[in-house]
């Protein structure tokens, strides 16, 4: 069944009472908490995603921001399974909760489409064929049919905030393909308005309560060849309203903002020597900041978030030791054990991949750049691949060497290198963690908190013109984190020195 209702000023403002150690701010006239529900990377089939939403939702969160390609529509899903659940109990009431998402790329499920739609003769209009396997699009038809589509999976009748996201991929796409800059400009502002009137159509047709852009190119420098000009997009809505005679809903924008990318607040990039912030601000706008413990530096992720010292440093010759260690290991696979075994060519080949990690790392170890993005490789494609690797050859029956005997040393060597790694990269990791945490309070005073996450929040949430910081919050150990500080008070002002500060080269 459908979930009627929409989120109100009064149940926002009921909900909010009742987590009174919480603080909370106004977003379309709603009661929203200072930190949202990110839901990038939260999928239906994994259950610390599901107990993570529902813990937050209990514990004083009631802004969730998602969109159409995250999870190719599964973050929706689980939102809307999750809401389902709790409205069914009476844990919440649908008039409580702000619930965000958003509409523009083609990827898995609405690529799929798209192509078939071309197949038959009947493309979205003003598609950008951004590259092989990423579309993107606002134009009316395809945001039509994706808003359907998301009210499905979340199992609303209402959504309350939609917003185009990142529509700057037609900006990138007439740069890479030549067309001169003052023609793209036109024609991007002129897909943007006809979005924009798109959505003022839905408000009226009751499947949203109001809309905005979720654009990375917010900030960024004019001179910048995707620059999304914040006060043209008002005009555009000023020109909506004297059109239909009563106001406009562009009520939202989204951009992101940490203590690494400060240029929401430092780059003069509106009239008048405006930030953009300073902009949404006078304007009235609901201003939801993504990307806060992700900061893009140099082509690189910093994640902010501490980083626990290591067990036992960790030097570039020890780590060096291990990894020719498991070197030698590897080459007695390559050399004596497949081999021999009852193999073809394709399958040697691809257990070797999976299982040469020494050989992969050696002159590449130093390469992963920062603690967090080594974890992140290492969990997600080094450990899985060289577990399957293991099975595999554990599984051979009756082979014609000592595969057992091998793999026992193969294993030792592995973890051994790995856990050098893991050391050194920590160790630095802990290091920069800290670092980082002293120069922000060294800014700000009022940013000092528990922990450089809680830091990178307050930062944030403190300063004049932020609604709402979004975080991935995907276990609960995430959401209890993010709690912790906003039951701290904080004063919201203005903090331009503090971000200018921060945003000085050491």
């Amino acid at each position: 069944m459908t979930i009627p209702g929409k989120a109100t000023p009064t149940s926002t403002q009921t909900y909010a009472a009742k987590f009174s150690q919480l603080h909370y701010r106004p977003l379309n006239n709603w009661a929203v908490s200072e930190a949202g529900f990110g839901s990038y990377r939260i999928d239906p089939d994994v259950e610390p995603h599901r107990a993570a939403l529902t813990h937050a939702l209990r514990s004083g969160v009631n802004l969730i921001d998602t969109s159409s390609n995250y999870a190719d529509g599964g973050s929706e899903t689980i939102i809307g399974q999750v809401l389902g659940g709790l409205l069914a109990d009476g844990t919440l009431a649908r008039e409580q909760l702000v619930v965000v998402s958003k509409v523009g790329y083609l990827q898995g499920q609405a690529l799929e489409l798209s192509q078939q739609r071309k197949a038959d003769g009947d493309p979205f209009p003003d598609l950008v064929e951004y590259a092989d396997h990423l579309e993107h699009c606002i134009h009316p038809d395809f945001i039509a049919d994706q808003l359907t589509r998301s009210l499905e999976r979340l199992n609303l009748k209402t959504l309350d905030v939609y917003l185009l996201h990142n529509p700057e991929y037609y900006l990138g796409w007439a740069h890479q393909a030549g067309i001169p800059a003052d023609e793209a400009e036109s024609e991007y502002y002129r897909r943007l308005a006809l979005a924009l009137r798109h959505l003022e159509a839905e408000v009226d047709a009751g499947r949203i309560q109001c809309y905005g852009v979720s654009s990375n190119t917010f900030p960024v420098p004019v001179s910048d060849p995707q620059f999304t000009s914040l006060t043209k997009l008002l005009a555009i809505a000023d020109d909506i309203e004297r059109e239909n005679g009563r106001p406009h809903h562009f009520r939202v924008v989204q951009f992101p903002m940490n203590l690494f990318e400060s240029e929401a607040i430092t780059q003069p990039n509106q009239p008048g020597e405006k930030a953009v912030l300073e902009t949404a601000h006078e304007a009235g706008l609901g201003v939801l900041i993504n990307r806060p413990l992700n900061a893009i530096q140099d082509n690189a992720v910093t994640r902010l978030a501490d980083v626990p010292a290591p067990a036992y440093p960790a030097s570039k010759f020890e780590v060096s030791t291990t990894v020719d260690m498991s070197v030698r290991v590897e080459r007695i696979l390559q050399d004596e054990i497949l081999p021999a075994l009852p193999l073809d060519d394709e399958t040697r080949q691809q257990v070797l991949e999976y299982m040469a990690v020494g050989i992969m790392l050696q002159g590449q170890w130093r390469a992963f750049g920062t603690y967090h993005n080594w974890r992140d490789v290492r969990s997600r494609f080094i450990l899985p691949r060289a577990r399957s690797g293991t099975q595999f050859l554990a599984n051979i029956e009756n082979p014609p060497v000592n595969v057992d005997s091998w793999l026992e040393g193969y294993v030792n060597s592995l973890n051994t290198m790995l856990a050098a790694v893991t050391s050194y990269y920590q160790g630095d990791g802990h290091k920069l963690a800290q670092a980082i945490r002293e120069k922000a309070v060294a800014a700000d005073a009022d940013w000092a908190a528990g922990t450089l996450s809680q830091t990178a929040v307050r930062a944030l949430r403190s300063t004049l013109g932020v609604t709402a910081v979004l975080i991935g919050m995907r276990q609960q150990a995430y959401v209890d984190d993010v709690l912790h500080d906003l039951r701290n008070p904080v004063t919201q002002q203005d903090r331009r020195a503090a971000w200018q500060e921060m945003a000085q080269k050491e």
